[in-house]
């Protein structure tokens, strides 16, 4: 039919009359994260591209705007709903998993193990567990909520955090230089003692060991150089 006011008031009845069934179709995606309304108001936009997009040649004009609504649902959780971006695998992982736990939850009255989901899906257990993951990121948290447990009570989210605490990096260079300090020859080993942990001078360190400020200024280089090479050497073996 040409477009015009027939074609145009056909068109809005049709709408009409298929409008329940697509609130049906929406209604089987409620609690999974989506406000009901907007659920109907994307199933109606599928129901009008579907009407519009409808030719004869199709088939029954349900067989087609089924589909067509669903599709544009799924595509409203898709794009509009994720809290954090999922690459679309592991959205299709979260759609599996979620519809292989509802049916063994119905079975069996209890919450699936990870490899009972696995064979259920025919996927991998990691592949499940991304999955699982996936099914909690349709929301997120503010930093801002207040905690709910009873110990926080009033406390915002990130009051809890923990923040960096500059010693651990004192704490790790410590660490990863001890072998090279451990190998160094007495006399060396002694003076960087007496200026890093006594914390003396190099004219002092020099009075002590009866050397000249200028050969304690060369021998704390030359070791602290050695000291580095051979932590940076052992860290790049290691990784």
């Amino acid at each position: 039919m040409d477009d015009g006011p027939e074609h145009d008031a056909l068109r809005e009845d049709l709408v009409a009359q298929w409008l329940p069934m697509s609130r049906r179709l929406a209604g089987r995606y409620r609690n999974r994260g989506a406000d009901l309304e907007d659920l109907y108001q994307v199933a109606a936009m599928g129901l009008v591209k579907a009407v519009d997009r409808y030719e004869a040649a199709r088939g029954a004009f349900e067989a087609f705007a089924i589909p067509t609504i669903n599709g544009e649902i799924k595509r409203h959780f898709r794009d509009s709903l994720w809290s954090v971006h999922v690459p679309r695998r592991v959205q299709e992982l979260r759609n599996k998993v979620r519809v292989a736990r509802s049916e063994l939850q119905a079975a069996q009255r209890g919450e699936p193990t990870i490899g009972e989901l696995a064979a259920q899906c025919g996927l991998q257990e990691d592949e499940v567990r991304d999955g699982l993951e996936a099914l909690q990121a349709f929301k997120s948290l503010s930093l801002d909520a207040k905690s709910s447990s009873t110990e926080g009570e009033g406390v915002a989210l990130a009051d809890s955090l923990g923040t960096t605490e500059p010693g651990f990096d004192t704490v790790i260079d410590r660490e990863a230089v001890k072998p090279a300090l451990r190998a160094l020859p007495e006399r060396e080993s002694k003076i960087l003692y007496m200026r890093f942990f006594q914390d003396k001078t190099q004219n002092q360190i020099a009075d002590e060991l009866g050397l000249s400020q200028m050969h304690i200024s060369r021998l704390l280089t030359r070791t602290c150089s050695r000291v580095r090479e051979q932590a940076l050497a052992a860290h790049q073996d290691a990784a």
